[in-house]
């Protein structure tokens, strides 16, 4: 999706996300324009699993199932690598920040070296979510509000029981994800208000066929408990945007005296006539993909949905159905483009 902005020379004046999400938006907000492409691909180039020399390369011949057991056994180099430790037995004492099976210093040290120097402060504000472990409330890093660094980055992927839990201020994070994937409310509930263009992308798909194996209830499940809740999160903005049009409307109405009124400044307050435009990029589903997929790091994986997302993206800037006339009651207006199959769109 980036790259098709970035191709189209729109740059984002805000970039947001949890999980996998808060390490792209880094790479993109901790970079200047020039050298974002060059850090992403670098980024994900590492990422590939099955990569020439990996010793355990050889199980990528039993398919993504064989790719996916490399992955869990040796890790992705500059990501994430076992844990010894945790293998020792679940009930071993590990501390807080320990107990987990596999330990993301080496996330740490990729993400030091592809961004800039104090880049995080200096480029598009960015916000990443994270889930406080102590009370399980969502918290959003913002750096409008206070600097946001690597360990925030770090905090909002830290996926358990995989991945350990992330000290930020006295306080233990995980990610953000297992709160809410897409964490649209923290852009449509944001203050002040302004006109938007919102770029969603999703990666689970919450819709699908009905499983009829165990191994294929995993993967619904877990479509199902990381889709993003998206359109939930849209229709409540609908209707409170459009009372804030309605309230907006109706204040029109008032006579002139009745407007200077304090107490009817106060609840004409709460109207507004701005307009956010949502653009929902939804990943395709790759065949053969099951209860694993979250782990999928190969590169034929990663390039199938990178280039759906470039496609869909690409056809949503053709269109740009945010120009066209909308009913002035209306606040929040989706625009859905969405990847039928890899290298395959709707027309």
């Amino acid at each position: 999706m980036y790259e098709a902005l970035h191709e189209a020379g729109i740059e984002p004046d805000w970039v947001i996300g949890t999980s996998i999400g808060a390490i792209n938006a880094a790479l993109i907000a901790g970079n200047p324009p020039a050298k974002r492409m060059a850090r992403i691909d670098a980024f994900w180039s590492r990422m590939q699993a099955s990569k020439a020399g990996d010793p355990l390369g050889w199980l990528s011949g039993f398919g993504a199932a064989g790719a996916n057991l490399g992955t869990l056994a040796r890790g992705i180099p500059g990501f994430f690598a076992p844990n010894p430790a945790a293998w020792l037995g679940p009930h071993l004492p590990l501390g807080a920040e320990r107990a987990a099976y596999y330990t993301t210093a080496p996330l740490r040290d990729t993400l030091e070296e592809l961004l800039e120097p104090g880049g995080l402060g200096r480029g598009p504000r960015i916000t990443v979510g994270a889930v406080n472990v102590r009370t399980g409330q969502m918290r959003y890093f913002d750096s409008r509000d206070a600097p946001v660094g690597i360990e925030h980055v770090a905090a909002s992927g830290a996926l358990p029981p995989a991945f350990p839990a992330v000290r930020i201020d006295g306080e233990l994070y995980w990610d953000g994800g297992i709160y809410s994937n897409t964490p649209m409310e923290a852009v449509l509930d944001d203050r002040p208000r302004r006109d938007s263009l919102i770029f969603a992308v999703h990666l689970w798909n919450p819709e699908g066929p009905e499983p009829e194996t165990v191994w294929s209830v995993g993967g619904r499940e877990k479509d199902i408990q990381y889709a993003s809740r998206a359109a939930s999160h849209i229709e409540r903005q609908r209707q409170i945007h459009r009372l804030r049009h309605v309230i907006r409307e109706l204040e029109s109405h008032l006579p002139a005296a009745k407007r200077r009124d304090a107490r009817v400044r106060e609840l004409c307050s709460w109207g507004c006539g701005t307009t956010m435009h949502v653009v929902r990029l939804l990943a395709p589903r790759l065949a053969g993909e099951d209860q694993l997929k979250d782990i999928d790091f190969s590169p034929a994986g990663v390039r199938a949905r990178r280039a759906a997302g470039l496609a869909d993206a690409r056809i949503a800037l053709e269109r740009s159905p945010w120009m066209a006339d909308v009913d002035p009651m209306d606040g929040v207006i989706v625009h859905d483009a969405q990847a039928t199959s890899p290298g395959s769109h709707p027309g």
